[in-house]
């Protein structure tokens, strides 16, 4: 039985073809497109105004030469929460919950930020490596490990997401079991972890957008150290 609870997490097949594409696919489909029109409907409207301030908060804190990402990165974010929000209606699947997916995402865009600084500041973007009035023999300690810290970064980007929505979804199917179990034997029981489970939905419906924010607010950080 406890097997079962990790086979949502499993690459959905259908007649041995890979679904995941689809699953890639779907959030691009239900993002509205802008008009031609003078007035936008409410949808887009609101994804406008949203659009506005993920821009306005990334890219405040990041000089003029970084502002040519805030269409990828807020394209990644509204991708990012279109898929998590999707992932918790029933019968579907996740795919930010496959760390590949996650690593995926983060190693590239992480390495874009490294390569950038390294060619605009090749200076600044090394001195991150040694902090100024360090001990001479602390030197290559502090080098290494703030290698390393550099290097496990992204690591740590696909990691969080994964863990948040994995840790989540498990949570949410172990109290729904619960409740099928005791709601014969203990109905009273039964509804009161019923609406621990509704509010449960309510704080990973909160979990799947912040963690999507947080995605992308950890890149627009190391974005600016190397613009």
């Amino acid at each position: 039985m406890n097997l079962s609870f990790f086979d949502q997490f499993l690459s959905p097949t259908l007649f041995g073809l890979p679904l995941m594409g689809l699953a890639l696919l779907l959030p691009w489909l239900l993002f509205p497109k802008p008009t031609n029109h003078w007035l936008n409907n409410r949808l887009t409207a609101a994804q406008a105004w949203l659009f506005g301030v993920s821009i306005k908060q990334l890219m405040l804190p990041i000089n003029t030469k970084g502002h040519s990402w805030s269409l990828m990165l807020t394209s990644l974010m509204m991708f990012l929460i279109t898929m998590n929000l999707l992932g918790l209606l029933p019968y579907t699947f996740t795919p930010t919950t496959q760390l590949s997916l996650n690593l995926g995402l983060a190693i590239p865009l992480w390495l874009a930020t490294v390569l950038m600084g390294l060619r605009n500041q090749p200076t600044s973007a090394l001195g991150h490596m040694l902090p100024e009035g360090t001990p001479t023999p602390l030197i290559p300690i502090l080098i290494i490990i703030e290698t390393i810290s550099l290097f496990i970064r992204p690591l740590a980007l696909g990691v969080r997401l994964t863990a948040n929505l994995t840790a989540g979804h498990l949570l949410i199917q172990l109290i729904s079991t619960a409740v099928l179990v005791l709601m014969p034997m203990m109905p009273t029981v039964s509804a009161l972890t019923m609406i621990i489970l509704l509010l449960l939905t309510l704080l990973e419906i909160a979990v799947a957008m912040i963690q999507a924010y947080v995605f992308v607010l950890l890149l627009s950080l190391y974005l600016q150290e190397n613009v």
